[in-house]
């Protein structure tokens, strides 16, 4: 009996990019090497030397950060707790709006001439810094934290929506055809189709938006939007070094019982 004879399998070529391809990526990369080189200057890289030259005064401030002065821990505290409250309600906001948005933004449940004011109107939000929206609401319900909690949710809102319409585009198709298929309504075939499929990663984005926005907060107190962020620009100012470094540790602790607290909760989500 003549053995069988086997027929080598043919090795596949490897694969190759056409020219139009290959110069796309050249005008890319070689505009961002272009534009490195060229904000050189601009952004002042020339005096990173000194970082050494004054390293005498950064061991100063330094050694006045290593004294943390706890003596006004409770006010601190309470303080602080204030701003994860700011953050905490502005997110909550700001997901209430963003579901609507995300939906109306994403192209494959929505028109094209609603997907397109929506993400204009999302990048609007998105654009404008929080210390500018929250000034912006000092002026409408002045100093305290309502206005930090408004800018949060605002500028959130922009960043959420944005993400919940790209997860909505990812979707899988066949449980939203498996509704459609039973006479549903659009309505039915989001809450059915959509929801169930988008649900974890959308709490997911919210909840790493809440551990950003618990920083934000802090940094919104500059301009008298409440919370710890105001008592820490009030020590900077008043060159109260020691407390300055009680109130960094404080919120060092507390975003990082916040960030372990909300990667529990994903890991039960996804």
């Amino acid at each position: 009996m003549t053995a069988a004879t086997v027929t080598p399998t043919p090795v596949p070529a490897a694969p190759s990019k056409s020219l139009g391809a290959w110069l796309l990526d050249l005008l890319v990369w070689g505009g961002i090497a272009v534009v490195l080189i060229g904000s050189f200057n601009a952004v002042e890289l020339k005096n990173l030397g000194r970082v050494f030259t004054n390293s005498q005064d950064i061991s100063t401030f330094a050694q006045e950060l290593l004294k943390p002065d706890f003596s006004n821990w409770k006010l601190l505290v309470a303080q602080m707790w204030q701003t994860i409250q700011i953050a905490l309600w502005g997110t909550f906001i700001a997901v209430f709006l963003a579901i609507p948005l995300g939906l109306a933004a994403a192209r494959n449940i929505a028109p094209a001439w609603v997907v397109t004011p929506i993400r204009i109107f999302m990048n609007l939000l998105r654009s404008i810094p929080d210390l500018v929206i929250g000034l912006l609401f000092i002026v409408a319900v002045g100093l305290g934290p309502l206005a930090g909690v408004l800018a949060i949710a605002l500028n959130t809102a922009g960043v959420l929506a944005k993400l919940f319409s790209e997860a909505v585009e990812s979707i899988d198709k066949g449980p939203v055809e498996g509704v459609r298929a039973t006479g549903a309504s659009p309505l039915h075939e989001i809450f059915w189709g959509v929801l169930p499929q988008v649900g974890p990663l959308w709490t997911s984005f919210a909840l790493y938006r809440f551990e950003s926005n618990s920083r934000s907060a802090t940094v919104l107190g500059l301009i008298g939007a409440g919370g710890i962020g105001q008592l820490l620009f009030e020590s900077m100012g008043a060159f109260d070094y020691n407390q300055v470094s009680a109130i960094v540790i404080i919120v060092i602790v507390a975003v990082t019982l916040i960030d372990m607290l909300s990667q529990a909760m994903r890991k039960r989500l996804l």
